[in-house]
Parts: structure tokens; sequence; C-alpha cells
């Protein structure tokens, strides 16, 4: 009888820590999926932002074609981010890119007409609202990996996952070039552009004595 009780005790032991055991291997398999799910909203962003340089570069092209090395340094930028191989590559490819689209940015800066480009303006607007995308997605990938590889290096998970041999994953870093915003505030400069966008040699009409301005 006192055999069986104890085969039976041990049993018990067995299944519990047979049961922890699954929760713990299973916790990493979720945290791990999170971290994958949350690299797609980063994947995704930075493919869209991609997506917008060759319009953004033409449209750019139309008033200053002679900028040849600025466009050159966007479209290598532009080339890294898609032939990025792994997160740490992503990231170095990112933070090209965003120095790469400030430099193009402030070549517009010394060009009205394009400013008030409605194209320009309706990109320019697209691309601040995907940088904002690209740092919350960001926040929230680091946040990810960081719970994850947490359970990698504390006791009990640990030895799970050096059991069934699970690797940490890697941050996505922007340096400091990666984190400037890249959006320029053109506001005010556009009130110049219709003038400057006049033909040489068009003169302003004086304004008659007596007459209210409209």
């Amino acid at each position: 009888m006192t055999a069986i009780i104890i085969i039976a005790v041990l049993a018990v032991i067995i299944v519990i820590v047979a049961l922890i055991l699954f929760g713990m291997y299973n916790g990493l398999i979720r945290s791990r999926n999170r971290v994958k799910e949350a690299w797609s909203g980063i994947d995704v962003q930075l493919r869209r932002r991609a997506s917008l340089v060759p319009n953004l570069v033409e449209t750019v092209k139309g008033y200053a074609s002679h900028e040849r090395e600025t466009f050159e340094e966007v479209t290598r930028a532009r080339s890294a981010v898609e032939q990025a191989g792994s997160i740490p590559d992503a990231a170095a490819a990112n933070n090209m890119l965003t120095g790469a689209l400030r430099h193009l940015f402030a070549v517009a800066e010394n060009y009205p007409q394009l400013r008030a480009s409605e194209n320009f303006m309706n990109l320019q607007t697209e691309l601040s609202d995907i940088e904002e995308k690209i740092a919350f997605s960001r926040q929230f990938y680091n946040t990810n990996v960081l719970d994850y590889n947490n359970r990698l290096q504390t006791v009990p998970t640990v030895f799970i996952a050096n059991m069934f041999g699970f690797q940490r994953e890697e941050f996505f870093e922007a340096d400091e070039e990666g984190r400037a915003e890249v959006r320029v505030d053109f506001t005010g400069a556009q009130a110049a552009a219709p003038a400057a966008s006049a033909p040489e040699g068009a003169e302003t009409q004086p304004e008659q004595p007596g007459q209210q301005p409209s």
C-alpha cells in the first residue's frame, strides 16, 4: 500500500513538473511569436517608405535635376533597405535612408516652386505619417524583444530555452540620425512660392490710388 502511495505521489509530481515545463515552453513560443509579429509591423512601414522614394526623387528631379549626388544617395539607401537580410542590417539601412531623405528635403528648401508642388506636399505628408508609425512600431518591437530576451536569461525558463535552442532576438536600434525627424517644415516658405513661380520679367501691377485691396 505504501509503495502504491509513493508511486502515485511521484506520478503526480512528474505530471505537475511536466505541466510547468510545458507552460514555460509555450510561454517562450508565444513571446517569440509576439516578437515576429512586432517585426512584421516595422517591415511593412519600412517598405512603405522605400516605395515612396522613386516618386519623391522624380518629383524633386523635376525642379532640381542637377542634384545628382543627393538622388544617388537616396537610391542607394533605398536599395539597402530592400536588400537587408537581418534586423541589424535593416536598422542600419533605415538610418542610412533617414539621413539621405533629410539631405533630399534640405535640397528642396532651395526650390520654392517644388515646395509649393501639390505632389511634393502630399508625399511629404505621407512620409511624415510613415515616420511616426515606424517610431511607434520600433518601440513596440523593442519592448517585446526585451520581454523575450529576459525570459531567456532568467530562471527557470533559461533551462527550457537552452534545452530547446531558443536564441536571443536583436533590438531594432536607431542612431541619432535615424531618430531625427525627416519632415522639413516649409510653413511660411510656401507663401513666397507664387511670387517665385512668376515668369521672369513679369511686373507687379501698382495699386491704383483709392483702390481697395482685394
